[in-house]
C-alpha cells in the first residue's frame, strides 16, 4: 500500500519541504509498532530542526520531520505485545511523525484515554508537559511564590500560566498587546513584549523564577528581573532563529557562567528532550488504569 510523508531535502527554508510517496508502507521490526498517524503540530521546535539549529538532531537530511503525534496502531512486529492495532497511542517523536505511518518501540509510546480528542491529546505532549515540568521539576515552584514568562500568550505560555494560576503562584507575562486580554483571563498579570530590565523590575518587583523561551538579549533582562535566590530557566532560542541575534552557543556559556558566579541566582535549561532521556518514567507514566503525561 503506497505511503506518503514530508521530506526534509536539506537544511534551511519551507521549500525544502517536499512531498513523497513511496509505493510501501514501513514495516515494524522486532519490539515496534507500526502507527497510523492521526495528528501532528506544527510548532516552532520544527522550525529549528528545518533550519538545521536544533540540538537533540543530530540526523543530516534527507529526513521526515515532525516532533509530536497521536495515532492509531496500525501493526505490530515481532515480540510486541504492549499495544494491539486499534489502540490510540501519543509520541515526542522529535522527527518523523510528518508521515502517513510511522514505526516506533511500543516501550516509548502512551496510550491516549478514551475521551481526549486526538488534538487535546497532541497538545500535551509537548506544550504541556513543557511548562509543567519547568514548574515543578527544574524550578520546583511553591505556592505563595512568582514568575515571569516570556511569549505568555503562546501555547507553552498560556498552559504555564494556567498551572501557575491552579498552583497558588502569582504570574507576570510578556507579550504583545494584543495578547494583554488572554494574559489577564488566565489570571496572570500582561506585559510589554519589549519591556526593559528596569520595567520587569518595577513591575513584578522581582520574582522567583523567570521563564526565558528567547534567548540572546533576552536572558541579561531575566537575569535581572528575579529576586535574590531566584531561578532564571531557558528553554528556547528563539531570537537567534528568527535573525534577531543571539548565539545558542553563547547562550549555553551564558547561562553555565552565571550559575556558577556568587549572584545569588540559579540559572538552567531546560529540554524536554534531554529530560525524557534522563528520566523517562517522568515523562510518560503509564498503568493498567491510566496514562500520565508529564508527571
Amino acid at each position: 500500500m503506497p505511503h506518503t510523508c514530508v521530506t526534509l531535502k536539506d537544511f534551511g527554508g519551507p521549500e525544502n519541504l517536499v512531498l513523497e510517496t513511496f509505493a510501501d508502507r514501513p514495516e515494524p521490526a522486532a519490539g515496534e509498532v507500526r502507527i497510523r498517524v492521526l495528528v501532528t503540530s506544527a510548532a516552532f521546535t520544527d522550525v529549528m530542526i528545518r533550519k538545521g539549529m536544533y540540538p537533540d538532531v543530530k540526523d543530516k537530511p534527507p529526513f521526515t520531520p515532525g516532533y509530536d503525534m497521536v495515532g492509531i496502531v496500525d501493526a505490530t512486529g515481532p515480540g510486541a505485545a504492549r499495544f494491539t492495532p486499534g489502540d490510540r497511542v501519543a509520541d515526542l517523536t522529535t522527527i518523523g511523525a510528518y508521515a502517513e505511518y510511522i514505526c516506533l518501540p511500543e516501550d516509548r509510546l502512551t496510550p491516549v484515554p478514551e475521551g481526549v480528542s486526538d488534538v487535546d491529546a497532541l497538545g500535551m505532549i509537548l506544550s504541556a508537559v513543557t511548562p509543567y515540568q519547568m514548574l515543578t521539576r527544574v524550578a520546583k515552584m511553591q505556592a505563595g511564590q512568582s514568575l515571569l514568562i516570556h511569549g505568555a500568550g503562546g501555547a507553552v505560555g498560556t498552559a504555564m500560566l494556567q498551572l501557575a494560576r491552579d498552583a497558588g503562584i502569582a504570574a507576570f507575562g510578556t507579550d504583545i498587546a494584543a495578547k494583554h486580554d488572554l494574559i489577564r483571563s488566565l489570571g496572570a498579570t500582561p506585559l510589554d513584549a519589549n519591556a526593559p530590565e528596569a520595567a520587569l523590575l518595577e513591575a513584578t518587583g522581582g520574582v522567583d523564577a523567570v521563564f526565558d523561551p528567547l534567548g540572546g538579549d533576552s536572558l541579561a533582562r531575566s537575569l535581572h528581573a528575579l529576586k535574590p535566590g531566584g531561578m532564571l530557566v531557558a528553554f528556547g532560542f528563539q531570537n537567534e532563529v528568527l535573525g534577531r541575534g543571539g548565539s545558542i552557543p553563547m547562550d549555553f556559556v551564558k547561562l553555565k557562567l552565571w550559575d556558577w558566579l556568587p549572584n545569588g541566582h540559579a540559572t538552567a535549561f531546560y529540554s524536554i528532550g534531554a529530560m525524557r532521556r534522563k528520566h523517562p518514567d517522568w515523562c510518560w507514566q503509564t498503568n493498567s488504569n491510566q496514562s500520565q503525561l508529564g508527571q
